[in-house]
């Protein structure tokens, strides 16, 4: 009777923590995809914070305040709405003689911003650009992010809209979140642009939790599984079916992948798998001592001579 009794404990007591576990998840993953109006401070990444904010992150899950533009182009630019599953709102800066349209899109918790800088390096190379907004991010509409999932058809979108005003030579570029959405518009909707830069991409939604995981010192099983679940349920999706490794198999465009070798939030071995799964012209890039980084900061000089000659060679 008593072996029974404690059986019965030891159960309920794993059927409290599982459920406690899965309220703990389904906060987390609601936080880490849906941002806030209310612009309190953004919860630094993981490697910046303390022992104490890891705890509480672990806890309470992440500040997401919506991101918003922090500046405007140089150059004149025009402002447009395009109705994508979102509204979405893009910046179009025309140069003369254009080479063609490269698309700029930019990653998790970001905005089309701080595509800039980047922008700036394609049009002294003689392209005009356009700048994304993903839908929650900036001034387009909502405050949802699927991590690149529903922002692929917000791709197609701007891609279809640029091939209806005539433009033939239409480059795409991505960071992160960014060259994850490219990947999968080109598997879903098998867009074809002249080519595609994309940087730093995940091999799949549950390494990327992982990875967040391991650089908050705590351990991936079963957690992170759960929040790729709940993550998914709360956003109509499957979450473990979003697999960019598993995007590059169906991609046949020229491709620049470009990495850097201290990225913890994306590993090499991801980045060899994508890179190993690509079907068409491909090169790799890899950055020294760079992590998950913008990679003007310490490669300028380098990532536009990569680009240059990338797209010199696709032409």
């Amino acid at each position: 009777m008593k072996l029974f009794k404690d059986r019965k404990n030891y159960i309920k007591a794993i059927l409290f923590i599982f459920i406690i576990m899965n309220m703990i998840a389904f906060f987390h993953a609601h936080k880490f995809t849906h941002f806030t109006e209310k612009q309190s401070e953004k919860t630094k990444s993981p490697e910046k914070l303390s022992s104490l904010g890891k705890i509480k992150t672990l806890c309470f899950g992440v500040n997401n305040p919506k991101p918003h533009n922090t500046k405007l182009p140089s150059q004149e630019y025009k402002t447009l709405k395009l109705k994508s599953n979102k509204e979405i709102e893009c910046w179009i800066i025309k140069t003369p003689n254009s080479k063609g349209t490269v698309i700029l899109f930019h990653g998790y918790n970001s905005e089309k911003s701080s595509m800039i800088q980047k922008s700036d390096e394609f049009i002294k190379l003689g392209y005009s650009t356009m700048l994304i907004d993903f839908m929650g991010c900036g001034n387009s509409e909502g405050n949802q992010t699927t991590i690149g999932y529903k922002e692929a058809e917000e791709v197609k979108t701007t891609f279809d809209y640029l091939s209806r005003k005539g433009e033939r030579n239409i480059y795409l570029f991505g960071t992160s979140m960014g060259a994850v959405a490219i990947m999968k518009c080109i598997n879903d909707y098998k867009i074809q642009p002249k080519g595609i830069i994309i940087e730093c991409p995940f091999g799949s939604m549950y390494q990327t939790l992982c990875a967040r995981f391991k650089k908050m010192n705590a351990p991936t099983f079963p957690m992170a599984g759960i929040l790729l679940f709940w993550g998914g349920v709360q956003n109509g999706f499957w979450g473990f079916s979003h697999n960019p490794s598993q995007y590059a198999k169906n991609i046949n465009c020229p491709v620049l992948l470009l990495y850097g070798e201290k990225d913890k939030s994306v590993s090499r071995e991801e980045t060899y798998e994508i890179y190993s799964n690509l079907k068409g012209i491909k090169i790799l890039k890899i950055f020294k001592n760079t992590g998950h980084e913008n990679y003007l900061i310490k490669n300028k000089t380098e990532w536009a001579k990569n680009v240059s000659v990338f797209i010199m060679k696709i032409q």
